[in-house]
């Protein structure tokens, strides 16, 4: 099972402190598991691993990706926020980093819908015409503005190359059971369809369709990653002390940080492979904490890359950061570093070392440094980077985001701030309804 060790933040906030918080800690987890807290409608998702698992719906899955994985080269995910993130954070995880020289040249996944750039678009459109190639669309209303436009463009481009009868057959939405734009769509043509589940939020969306049919395309075990996930949801909120439950003791750390003027988090990695992770994360702690002018804010770097960029205002800048390391314990390769002869470079110190050892000590040693400089450390360990256990992850990093807003008693389920922007766009490009807003926005330009 994944590791945290927080004690490199005790230093700056006591041990009593976070035991202060045990019992709090056990009512938020009460009203998480008998959905009675605030947001209770969107819950659903505390459950899904092991409801998930062996189930008739992950067989269809299944079934449904290898039939794509046979017919395409290309899958298109068109989805924006939770839509694709958490797809794109496991599949860019698992994959290598140079997919064309993995065993066996994988179905390419490419990613649709998630901004408005006309050249983005144009680009894969112009790709898509030499290529083989399905989507799915994941939309619980069919209207948001970005993957609309492009599923709009990319079912146009479907039916010219194939016609609409092969293209129906190439198209899959994830969309709502009963209403909504996308749903009557899918019905009219008979799309395959899959659903997003009613009390399941777009951030918290991984373990659906949404996210699980992307994975299990790009050819992944949707199976040992919903295994992962059962694991740490068998874990959580059984009444183990705080020190003892890595989400309920990351919750209320992060919190007590929070308290002492930490009000941004930065979670570190050292594998380039986990960008999208901390992507996924990002959405996840911001859009489910940023309200009534409180919560953390997520930011997200790569390291050693990063430290060449970020790392001197980490080290010297406002102290009001914190830090959380994904630490990957095991490499999937091994690669040593060779002796050379006329050691130009200074480098023999090392030679006949891993390159991952190399790894390991820049992160120890950045621990250190930052530790030193007034930057508390959290160090999240994980066994290996594979299906399980980023399952673990995933679970661990969502029962803690509840927590976490629990604690900071904001809803963790909703996103009213996200609208703001929206209905200025609606009434700066005149959409039937805004009138009033149209006129209104036009005099503060």
């Amino acid at each position: 099972m994944i590791q945290l060790d927080i004690k490199r933040t005790l230093d700056f906030i006591p041990e009593a402190e976070l035991l202060n918080m045990e019992h709090e800690i056990q009512e938020h987890y009460k009203k998480i598991f008998s959905k009675t807290g605030e947001g209770k409608d969107f819950l659903g998702w505390t459950s899904l691993p092991s409801e998930m698992q062996n189930s008739d719906l992950v067989k269809d899955i299944n079934n449904t990706a290898k039939e794509i994985r046979e017919k395409a080269e290309v899958f298109v995910v068109i989805g924006i926020g939770g839509s694709y993130l958490g797809a794109r954070a496991v599949i860019e995880a698992l994959q290598s980093s140079f997919p064309d020289a993995q065993h066996g040249k994988p179905i390419q996944v490419v990613y649709a819908g998630h901004h408005m750039s006309e050249d983005y678009m144009a680009e894969l459109l112009d790709y898509l015409d030499s290529k083989e190639y399905a989507l799915t669309v994941i939309s619980k209303s069919g209207t948001t503005t970005e993957p609309a436009i492009a599923f709009r463009l990319l079912r146009q481009h479907l039916e010219n190359k194939y016609g609409k009868p092969e293209a129906r057959k190439r198209i899959i939405a994830i969309t709502d059971k009963k209403k909504g734009a996308l749903k009557t769509l899918a019905g009219n043509e008979g799309y395959k369809s899959y659903v997003v589940p009613d009390d399941v939020g777009g951030r918290y969306s991984v373990l659906t369709p949404v996210g699980l049919l992307p994975i299990a395309v790009a050819g992944f075990s949707i199976d040992e990653l919903l295994k992962g996930a059962a694991s740490m949801q068998a874990f959580t909120g059984k009444g183990h002390r705080i020190m003892d439950d890595p989400a309920a003791l990351y919750a209320a750390t992060r919190n007590a940080l929070y308290n002492i003027g930490k009000p941004v988090e930065i979670m570190v990695n050292y594998q380039p492979r986990l960008h999208y992770f901390t992507e996924w994360w990002k959405q996840l702690f911001g859009e489910s904490e940023g309200k009534q002018q409180r919560g953390i804010l997520p930011a997200g770097v790569s390291f050693t890359t990063d430290l060449h960029s970020m790392g001197q205002y980490i080290q010297q800048g406002l102290r009001i950061i914190f830090e959380t390391v994904v630490s990957i314990e095991k490499p999937a390769r091994s690669l040593t570093i060779p002796e050379d002869k006329e050691n130009l470079d200074g480098l023999n110190y090392i030679a006949g070392k891993r390159l991952s050892e190399v790894n390991k000590q820049a992160e120890l040693g950045t621990i250190l440094a930052h530790t030193e400089g007034g930057v508390p450390n959290m160090k999240v360990s994980v066994p290996e980077l594979n299906a399980y256990y980023l399952g673990e992850l995933i679970y661990f990093y969502e029962m803690a985001c509840a927590l976490s807003g629990y604690i900071l008693e904001v809803n963790p389920f909703n996103q009213p701030g996200v609208e703001a922007y929206k209905n200025n766009m609606f009434a700066l490009l005149k959409k039937p309804g805004f009138e009033e807003e149209t006129k209104a926005i036009r005099k503060k330009l």
